[in-house]
């Protein structure tokens, strides 16, 4: 997962966001710039980590994403496992897809105004599922999809859209169980989609990307350039960014599908991608990392970071996270394009990591203590909020 960033000007209290003292006069500026400085060391040296070593066995890990009171997994197992953010302990399991998870994300919990969570889930079974993260309780089924549920995005609570192996995707009223349109025009697998607003953006191993209205139904553009299959696409609602096996990153305008740039650089497979204002970090199999200023089209930083394929990357305006095949995780400064640190122990595979200003989550495969051959995949919960930890 892809995981969306957000730039963020407030202080952190307890891995939320705090508002800066200039509105909360309970905090000083002392306690406001002491409090950022805490975490920001905390980050560099290193934090508290949970490791959690039940509930997957020896289960391939295929999805994550968690927030201030859920860590939800998604597994190959048919399991979504529900933990506690703060503890670490497993509160649920949501069982009923007849074959693995392969994609899912909720919304909701935000802030007050926004208690509920809606989760959606979709895999090899065919189905999407829609659940109420909070009590466990599977709200529809939702069928039409003929082959693997590869991707998905949801637009709110109330719109989802899935990208299928079937070649189509599927707008989804998530509220009243029902489909508004059938998005067809690839002709193989739909393999990554991303939202922004009222634009999805679709990567096939047809070669191509499209730009769809969500609202209409419609296709507005067909991305072509590309000479192999898409892996990797990104959207702001202005650009859409795609990557391919033919080792190229291109930009688009959404407005107008014209090809803006092509970004070479990478040797093999682009299958990570994230875009944050004119910031884009790309994550390929040749085991580099590169930091793009959009703007200029140029790159700014080359990092061979891995000895194998990038497994994952994440990045906000601070800090960088990328585990590779090699089974290291690495955190990188941003800005600088260096490295801060190994971030844990070597896994034998890493499976999926997020993380957010205070915490990180990461899912891996590795011999548990004082086994010599029993490989399991456990659960890291780093914090770095030490009001957190106290």
């Amino acid at each position: 997962m892809k995981h969306q960033y957000r730039r963020r000007n407030s202080s952190i209290c307890g891995g939320q966001l705090m508002d800066p003292p200039s509105q909360r006069s309970q905090f000083s500026y002392r306690e406001y710039f002491k409090h950022k400085y805490s975490i920001a060391a905390a980050w560099a040296q290193g934090g508290h980590i949970k490791v959690v070593e039940d509930g997957f066995g020896r289960g391939l890990v295929t999805s994550l994403q968690f927030d201030n009171k859920y860590i939800v997994v998604g597994c190959d197992n048919n399991r979504i496992e529900v933990f506690s953010t703060s503890t670490g302990r497993k509160i649920r399991t949501l069982e009923g897809h007849e074959g693995g998870v392969w994609a899912l994300q909720f919304k909701g919990g935000e802030n007050e105004n926004d208690p509920d969570r809606v989760l959606v889930s979709g895999g090899c079974d065919r189905d999407v599922r829609v659940w109420d993260l909070d009590t466990g309780l599977l709200r529809y089924v939702l069928r039409g999809h003929s082959s693997t549920i590869r991707c998905l995005k949801m637009r709110d609570k109330t719109v989802a859209v899935t990208g299928s192996r079937d070649g189509t995707m599927r707008v989804w009223n998530i509220e009243q169980g029902v489909v508004l349109h059938v998005l067809s025009g690839h002709r193989a697998s739909v393999r990554c989609l991303d939202i922004a607003g009222n634009i999805v953006v679709s990567g096939s191993y047809d070669s191509t990307a499209r730009v769809w209205d969500i609202q209409s139904g419609q296709c507005l553009h067909v991305l072509n350039g590309h000479e192999s299959h898409l892996y990797s696409i990104v959207t702001d609602g202005h650009k859409v960014v795609t990557g391919s096996l033919d080792s190229h990153i291109r930009v688009w305008s959404v407005e107008t599908g014209q090809c803006l740039a092509l970004l070479r650089g990478h040797t093999s497979l682009v299958g990570h991608l994230q875009l944050s204002g004119a910031t884009l970090v790309s994550g390929g199999s040749d085991g580099c990392l590169r930091v793009w200023d959009l703007q200029r089209y140029e790159c700014v930083h080359q990092i061979s970071a891995h000895d194998n394929s990038v497994s994952c990357v994440q990045f906000d305006d601070r800090r960088m996270l990328s585990s590779g095949n090699d089974g290291r995780i690495k955190l990188w400064d941003v800005k600088q394009g260096r490295m801060i640190r190994l971030f844990t122990r070597t896994a034998k595979t890493v499976w999926k990591l997020q993380f957010n200003d205070t915490k990180a989550v990461v899912l891996m495969q590795r011999k548990l203590p004082n086994h010599t051959t029993d490989i399991r995949t456990v659960m890291e919960i780093h914090d770095f909020d030490v009001a957190d930890t106290q």
